[in-house]
């Protein structure tokens, strides 16, 4: 999605390592060698790595946040990965491949930080077995590691990038994007999950069309990516012809929205639209919304981008997120049609019993699968597994069946609605957005 947050395994839990390879990753992760050969990390460094045995010919890299809001969500995305890795034998054609996961997050606050992202990069650069990365879920950090990975054409797939940005212009984009991520002038750069001209189309469609909503509050969390969100939304609503009666930030360091949320009840709007993250105080904004104009299931409806489709937002927001709705790229797990994908998630139901299963670790799994099906064509070469990311022909994979285009982008861009219940959200239905309607949010048409 956006820029934000995680830690290890669990939002702080350190992610279990198995077996861990010894000189390069050392170079790469910033881990230390011990006299018996184990390698353990580094003080404070962000980054594990595993394969079972012996030293990997090459690695891939899974860069999310590992603390905070989102440790569920990254937990499984990095088992996902995990579970690719050992369903190919820890290999991508003759090439065996071990598996460093690194921490882009703060521990202090949970969010991604350009430090770290930087880091990061920097590190897969300087180690040449480090053939692609799985990552960033954060549309701001992928922003940063992406232009540094570019010049020596390290190929980077995301599970959860949905910034238009990032590989489309769009009339929210800076002028020197998506160009400035791609500074060599060859893409390296892919997602496996449609962008937020997708999801605005999506989300405001079912707004005003099913929930009848005329008149439309907008609130953005004010970082790039929200307010990317935002103004998809807001494009494809006016569209659609509702009318945007307000639009506004919300500060994610204050300590209360009662203020704001008396502004946009003034507005009198039938429904609200937030564009930002769980992590960024969507907790306390959403017991403020429902404090002020009412429970989401009464006459002012709330719904929420990507960012707020995790379970740790009905636990930080408690029973106010019942009624909530948000939008997720691509299928919902529940929704998923393909024996490949089905088998993905009862992995994933069995390595993690008793919880949801997060809509992006399936996508982490087929970012993955992508990922190492360009290693087993294309060796150590890492320009040419770049390369052929694009025009990717996947058919009947975990996600189903889809093309990767020239942009970096996925055809075609499915979208999940879903519902807050009490422990989860509900996948309502999948919808893909008329191309007039994905126009309007990206500001083209």
């Amino acid at each position: 999605m956006t820029p934000a947050s995680a830690s290890p395994n669990r939002r702080g839990g350190r992610l279990a390592i198995l077996a861990l390879t010894i000189a390069s990753l050392a170079a790469l992760t910033g881990l230390s060698a011990t006299p018996t050969g184990a390698v353990v990390p580094a003080p404070g460094h962000p980054c594990n790595t595993e394969y079972p045995g012996g030293s990997p010919d090459a690695l891939i890299a899974t860069d999310l946040p590992l603390q905070g809001a989102s440790a569920d969500r990254s937990a499984q995305m990095v088992e996902a990965v995990r579970l690719t890795l050992q369903q190919r034998g820890w290999k991508a054609g003759a090439t065996t491949i071990g598996l460093v996961s690194c921490d882009d997050s703060d521990a202090a606050t949970g969010g991604w930080t350009a430090e770290l992202c930087t880091r990061n990069a920097t590190s897969y650069v300087a180690d040449p077995k480090v053939l692609g990365v799985v990552g960033t879920y954060n549309s701001g950090c992928a922003g940063i590691i992406a232009p540094i990975l570019n010049p020596g054409g390290i190929a980077m797939i995301s599970p959860g990038n949905t910034l238009v940005c990032l590989t489309q212009t769009a009339a929210s984009c800076a002028k020197d994007e998506p160009g400035k991520y791609f500074p060599s002038g060859k893409r390296n750069y892919a997602r496996v999950v449609p962008n937020d001209a997708y999801q605005g189309a999506a989300l405001a469609t079912f707004a005003v069309k099913t929930l009848k909503a005329k008149r439309i509050a907008v609130l953005s969390a004010g970082d790039t990516t929200s307010n990317g969100q935002a103004a998809a939304v807001t494009g494809a609503a006016k569209s659609l012809g509702a009318k945007v009666v307000i639009s506004r930030k919300w500060n994610p360091k204050a300590t209360s929205y009662t203020a704001l949320m008396k502004k946009v009840k003034a507005a009198k709007p039938q429904a609200i639209l937030l564009a930002g993250l769980t992590e960024q105080h969507g907790g306390r904004l959403i017991k403020d919304k429902v404090a002020v104009l009412g429970k989401n299931t009464g006459k002012i409806k709330l719904l929420g981008l990507d960012g707020f489709a995790q379970t740790s937002t009905i636990t930080l927001a408690g029973k106010a997120a019942a009624g909530m709705f948000t939008s997720t790229p691509g299928s919902a797990p529940e929704l998923l049609t393909t024996s490949k994908g089905k088998d993905i998630v009862k992995q994933l139901k069995a390595k993690f019993p008793g919880k949801p299963i997060e809509p992006f670790a399936p996508y982490s799994a087929q970012a993955a699968d992508v990922l190492l099906d360009a290693i087993a064509a294309h060796g150590t070469d890492r320009p040419a597994i770049s390369a052929s990311l694009y025009g990717t022909k996947v058919t009947d994979g975990i996600i189903g069946t889809f093309t990767i285009g020239e942009t970096g982008d996925p055809s075609p861009g499915q979208v999940t609605l879903s519902v807050a219940g009490k422990a989860a959200f509900a996948a309502l239905k999948l919808v893909a957005p008329s191309t007039k309607t994905v126009n309007a949010a990206r500001g083209t048409s």
